[in-house]
């Protein structure tokens, strides 16, 4: 498995409608086309965290090819009032975002 991790910041007043935005995203069949496993949304202090699984390292390729579908764009849209970069003078595009891992471990 592996994961993607992105930090942003956001007003945690948008936490419903952040959350609605993706829960109608995650009824269609981009998930699978991206290689979504799972999908989860943390906030803590104006900071926003998302987390998502995939089942093997293909994941960011696979967004990548997904950037020019019309869904994806618009979900990409519609978080814009929510959702802003964590340091917006570094920002160029999501993956200025992505936190690096530098630990893992797993249970046998």
């Amino acid at each position: 498995m592996h994961s993607n991790l992105i930090v942003a910041r956001m007003d945690p007043r948008s936490s419903a409608e952040v959350a609605r935005i993706f829960k109608a995203f995650d009824e269609t069949d981009m998930p699978h086309r991206m290689g979504t496993r799972r999908r989860q949304l943390f906030m803590f202090h104006g900071l926003y965290f998302h987390l998502q699984d995939f089942d093997d390292d293909n994941g960011r390729e696979r967004i990548e090819e997904a950037k020019t579908d019309p869904r994806f764009v618009r979900i990409s849209r519609d978080l814009e009032p929510y959702i802003a970069p964590y340091d917006p003078e570094t920002w160029r595009s999501p993956a200025d975002a992505m936190a690096q891992r530098f630990y893992v471990w797993e249970s046998a």
